[in-house]
Order: C-alpha cells, then sequence, then structure tokens
C-alpha cells in the first residue's frame, strides 16, 4: 500500500466510524441487492421509516448512498461500485477468518 496522505486519515475515521454501525451496515446489504425507498428499506431492516432516514442521511453524507426522485417516491442505491466493492471485501475478509481459509497467523 502507497503512503496515505495524513489529511484523508480523519475522512477515513469518519468512513469506517459510519460504516460500522450494525443498522448502517444492513441498510448497506439491503441497498447492495437493488434501489429501495425508505418504506421498503425500513421494513427489511425492522425499524421505523424516520430511524432509517436518519441513519440514510448519515449513509448519503458520507458519500455511501445516493437518491433519486420519482415522483412523490425517493429511491435509495449505493452511490458508486466502490461501495460494493467494499462490502465485498469486508465480508470475503470476515468468511475467510471464519472459515480459517486464511492463514492463521495474527
Amino acid at each position: 500500500m502507497h503512503k496515505i496522505p495524513t489529511e484523508l486519515i480523519p475522512r477515513a475515521a469518519s468512513f469506517f466510524k459510519v460504516v460500522g454501525d450494525e443498522t448502517r451496515m444492513k441498510i448497506l446489504c439491503e441497498l447492495a441487492a437493488r434501489e429501495l425507498c425508505v418504506n421498503d428499506i425500513a421494513e427489511a431492516v425492522e425499524m421505523t421509516k424516520s430511524a432509517v432516514s436518519h441513519q440514510l442521511r448519515m449513509l448519503k453524507d458520507e458519500g455511501l448512498v445516493k437518491a433519486r426522485r420519482d415522483g412523490k417516491n425517493i429511491f435509495y442505491s449505493l452511490d458508486d461500485q466502490h461501495v460494493v466493492d467494499l462490502l465485498d471485501i469486508a465480508f470475503t475478509h470476515i468468511g475467510h477468518k471464519i472459515h480459517g481459509s486464511h492463514s492463521q497467523d495474527t
């Protein structure tokens, strides 16, 4: 890995803080599968629309989620392929650790 500019470190810490919340991770996983409106997200993650809206605002502010309006509805999706890639990498890493597919050195 190349040297990381020090001004990016606080941004990365903020990113991981937002992604590190279980509720927001559930929302990201739902959006990784398909574009959804708040009602559908709330149902999928078993939360109120208000609570989901609050979480979506945080995800949007961090640049992980984007919104598009279609008539009266607003649909949410992951912002770009980088978000999908990060989720894939995280779950691949976790899967390797759980199933012992990765070396056992710590």
